[in-house]
């Protein structure tokens, strides 16, 4: 026993001045709710900010009907599209650099094209043509 409080003897100056200068415990309590309101002002304000985003990156003019029909490329970065709006139909053509109207239609005088298949959609279409061909071919 005399060997373990010999042992101890050296630390008690430290533990006596620790003990003297330490500042009391904050209670459990208010360190919850500092914390707490924290999380509350770091999601406000997270709310905030996705609401400003979704605020400010909404479309202009949202309520006029617009719809693409259909578009060709004719060079490299030229395109002609067909636009439907307010019942007119807009030949565009569109560039790099620039959109120009090419020709206004009524939406009536467009002519009813059949429904095609986007390539690459009817492989079984394909095959069966690129085995006609071999067979009248060989």
């Amino acid at each position: 026993m005399y060997r373990v409080s010999a042992l101890l003897l050296p630390f008690l100056p430290v533990a006596a001045h620790a003990q003297a200068t330490a500042e009391p415990m904050p209670e459990l309590g208010s360190g919850l709710g500092q914390m707490l309101f924290g999380l509350a002002v770091v999601i406000a304000i997270l709310f905030a900010t996705l609401w400003a985003i979704k605020r400010l990156s909404a479309p202009r003019g949202g309520s006029v009907p617009l719809n693409v029909l259909g578009a060709t490329a004719v060079g490299p970065r030229e395109r002609v599209v067909l636009v439907e709006l307010a019942g007119k139909v807009l030949v565009l053509g569109v560039t790099q650099s620039s959109v120009q109207t090419l020709h206004v239609l009524d939406a009536d005088q467009l002519p009813a094209a059949a429904p095609q298949t986007p390539a690459g959609r009817d492989f079984s279409a394909w095959l069966r043509q690129s085995v006609e061909r071999r067979k009248h071919g060989s």
